[in-house]
């Protein structure tokens, strides 16, 4: 016994090598994407915007009356969560190969479509209130909620210490998402729980895929060194 999680990231002869890196490097891509294209929207919007108040999808929201879109910073935020949905997806593919079972590379695919699907059907703000019609709630819904599981869902392919950090991310997203209703009338506002839901998935999708790419890289996998 050498102490590893028995569902631990390897990587043999017999799989593709190079998976393990490139699902990584395409994760690690779509988190710091979406960070620094959510922090570029947001210094560019030409009105006031408050993280409190404003929730991430009115970023790149069309305005009623008149179906106004706030630009630079439409096109920003939509293009980066079509760019990053394509990379995700991208990289739950790689990942299939990579780790056992399907219940992680799944939930990271369905993640992928969603953000995709949440660049290309924007939302639309009524008044100052996000609008609950239409295929950008369900897509953001649907987004929130496989990022949580996914994370959670990591964490038994992995070991310690990351695997409690990818559960506890997990677990923040997932429980925040639970609490955004009765939160959202706090001095958190809709778009701070908002953030509470989405950055720790971001952070998460960075993390495992630097966990991924260095397991990619020749060396010993993270999830052994860190039992061994």
């Amino acid at each position: 016994m050498d102490g590893r999680c028995p569902g631990a990231v390897e990587i043999t002869k017999e799989r593709d090598a190079r998976s393990p890196a490139v699902a990584g490097a395409l994760l690690m891509l779509a988190g710091v994407s979406i960070l620094m294209g959510i922090i570029t929207a947001e210094a560019l919007f030409t009105v006031g915007y408050e993280t409190d108040a404003n929730t991430i999808s009115d970023l790149g929201s069309t305005w009623q009356p008149g179906d106004v879109v706030r630009e630079p910073s439409a096109t920003i935020f939509n293009l980066t969560m079509v760019a990053t949905g394509i990379l995700i997806a991208g990289g739950a593919w790689f990942l299939r190969r990579v780790v056992p079972g399907r219940a992680v590379p799944v939930a990271v695919a369905v993640l992928g479509v969603s953000v995709f699907a949440v660049g290309i059907f924007p939302g639309e703000e009524i008044n100052g209130e996000p609008s609950s019609s239409g295929v950008h709630p369900i897509a953001a819904m649907l987004a929130f909620t496989s990022g949580g599981i996914a994370a959670v869902l990591s964490g038994r392919v992995t070991s310690t210490p990351f695997r409690w950090i990818a559960v506890a991310l997990g677990s923040i997203a997932l429980l925040s998402l639970v609490l955004s209703g009765p939160l959202g009338d706090t001095s958190l506002g809709i778009g701070g729980i908002e953030r509470w839901v989405a950055y720790p998935v971001v952070l998460w999708l960075v993390a495992f895929g630097g966990y991924l790419a260095a397991a990619g890289a020749g060396r010993e996998p993270p999830a052994a060194a860190a039992d061994g």
